[in-house]
């Protein structure tokens, strides 16, 4: 019998088929990614604590962020909205998601009680930047109504039925003509929807409606006509607004109790917006802590990396390079803020991110602001330490006013204790240690070397929402004094150029507090100690050393 054989061309043409066929299987498998994100559970029951503190026939929409540009036709790494990550998981742009107080029907008569407008699949640009959710993928994570954000206008109900619709808009959106689903057209949706006015100014209301937040400003009717005013006077949105107008004619407590009464009632409130996500995101729930906890032990341990690979000779780009590869070889997807890293009289400039100076230099020291950002969780530390590996009498006798202040701090961090009284104790310890220096004379004056706040909320933010009042259990907070004394400053040469921040993160606890950050050395002593070790910086090669 005559054996059969294909003609050589479809033999070719069927191995290459094949070929393809392999490639591309293997290049669309699923590869290994992390599996402690936060779950959809997690998410849902976020949702339904917002809704809890929703009022009566209102609606609340949470917009996703803009892309941002970083060069002509490229675009900046995406950070979604934290807000929209807390209560959907959701990571990707072009989208809103609206959660309602009571069940609403749709037009088949089912029962909803959120909606979810998402960028649609799209096979021709997830071939260019990656894979998306689409309606399928946003049902599996908990959303029966999920739909095309160009869809919108044609599934959200009317807005205006509602008697307070509370929103948030994204800030500097632009309207890309070729994206008829942008943000700029789900705003522009929205509006219409809600009936809302043209001149309707969502920043400049949505700060004078968040007044309630802000007791110390309401307590003085001066302190408060005299702020508005000068925001009138710098701003023409503040001047043309009516209700900045009524701030600044106010002339009791009563007339202020009137006016708030006034605000409280508007239809359209941005100032519920921020009260509620402030109030549920300032509590860390066990599902975040687990998360927090790893962002900010990998920062610490970079931190306590730097200290070990440190050389005179290094840049500030190099110690910024150490911690920041730390972060990926543990899994930190991005820092939480732009790192600082500033040696001698740079780390004077507390937002200092340039980190170009080529050589820390011999007796100096490096201020290293840096914290990782973990599955959206960003951590916050600082550590001051000497390129040399040894603190001179002077960096010393101001690291150790720095740490006293923050010891100060750190006896009093429990549940009931004020933001206030956290920076009084602070500033009483650096001014105290300042005049006893003979750097100040006057300790009232200790803004002078120590001009920025002790401490703020930190979780899906560096400077995470919450409500600046009293500490209550599971809220997470940095404690962060510091000195900085620039060169030409009003006291002995000696003391120039100096800068100290320490800065940890610690968690609330009733009756006492964590510190998280214990894994990156505090104290002088450690900090010297460590700083004698070996970096694996020390074992690169020749090469990598030019």
């Amino acid at each position: 019998m005559k054996k059969f054989s294909l003609p050589k061309a479809l033999v070719k043409a069927k191995i290459t088929f094949l070929f393809f066929y392999v490639c591309a299987t293997h290049s669309f498998a699923q590869l290994p990614v992390p599996t402690d994100y936060l779950t959809k559970d997690f998410h849902k029951g976020r949702r339904e604590a917002l809704r809890k503190l929703l009022p009566a026939n209102s609606v609340i929409a949470i917009f996703a962020y803009p892309v941002r540009n970083f060069s002509n036709d490229v675009d900046y790494k995406y950070h979604a909205n934290p807000d929209l990550y807390y209560f959907s998981g959701y990571t990707e742009p072009n989208s809103v998601l609206l959660i309602f107080k009571e069940n609403q029907k749709d037009s088949a008569n089912q029962s909803y009680n959120e909606l979810f407008f998402v960028q649609k699949k799209d096979p021709r640009r997830e071939q260019w930047t990656g894979k998306r959710l689409g309606i399928e993928g946003v049902k599996a994570a908990g959303f029966s109504h999920a739909y095309n954000a160009e869809d919108f206008d044609r599934y959200a109900p009317d807005l205006s039925k509602f008697d307070k619709i509370i929103f948030e808009f994204p800030q500097d959106i632009a309207d890309k003509l070729n994206e008829p689903d942008d943000i700029y057209d789900l705003v522009k949706t929205f509006k219409k929807k809600s009936a809302m006015p043209e001149d309707f100014d969502d920043e400049v209301l949505g700060d004078l409606m968040s007044l309630r937040q802000y007791p110390k400003l309401l307590a003085s009717v001066p302190r408060l006509t005299s702020y508005y005013q000068a925001l009138a006077d710098k701003s023409e949105r503040y001047k043309k607004n009516t209700l900045v107008t009524k701030i600044i004619q106010v002339k009791d407590s009563t007339e202020v109790t009137k006016l708030l009464a006034e605000m409280d009632a508007m239809k359209y409130n941005p100032a519920l917006y921020s009260l509620y996500t402030k109030q549920l995101r300032q509590i860390k729930t066990a599902e975040e802590l687990v998360l927090m906890r790893k962002t900010v032990e990998i920062s610490a341990l970079a931190h306590r990396e730097a200290m070990k690979a440190i050389k005179p000779e290094m840049s500030e780009l190099e110690l910024q390079g150490v911690q920041e590869f730390i972060h990926k070889k543990l899994g930190a997807e991005y820092v939480g803020y732009p790192s600082i890293a500033g040696a001698g009289a740079n780390g004077c400039v507390l937002h200092y991110i340039e980190n170009n100076a080529t050589g820390i230099g011999n007796n100096k020291m490096i201020l290293m602001d840096i914290g990782a950002e973990y599955h959206g969780y960003s951590a916050d530390i600082t550590r001051t330490f000497p390129a040399n590996g040894k603190f001179t009498p002077e960096q010393k006798q101001i690291y150790d006013i720095v740490i006293d202040a923050q010891e100060a701090v750190f006896r009093i961090c429990k549940e009931g204790t004020s933001f206030q009284e956290i920076e009084k104790a602070a500033r009483d310890v650096v001014a105290k240690g300042l005049v006893k220096l003979g750097i100040l004379k006057d300790e009232n004056e200790s803004r002078t070397y120590f001009p920025h706040g002790c401490s703020h909320f930190l979780g899906l933010d560096v400077h995470d929402k919450g409500i600046y009042d009293k500490l209550m259990e599971n809220m997470i907070i940095t404690v962060e004094p510091g000195i900085y004394i620039p060169e030409g400053s009003n006291c002995d040469k000696k003391w120039w150029g100096i800068a100290v921040r320490i800065e940890d993160d610690v968690l609330i606890k009733k009756d006492k507090l964590e510190i998280l950050s214990l894994s990156a050395p505090r104290k002088t002593e450690d900090a010297e100690k460590v700083a004698a070790q070996k970096s694996f910086v020390d074992n690169l090669s020749d090469d990598l050393k030019k």
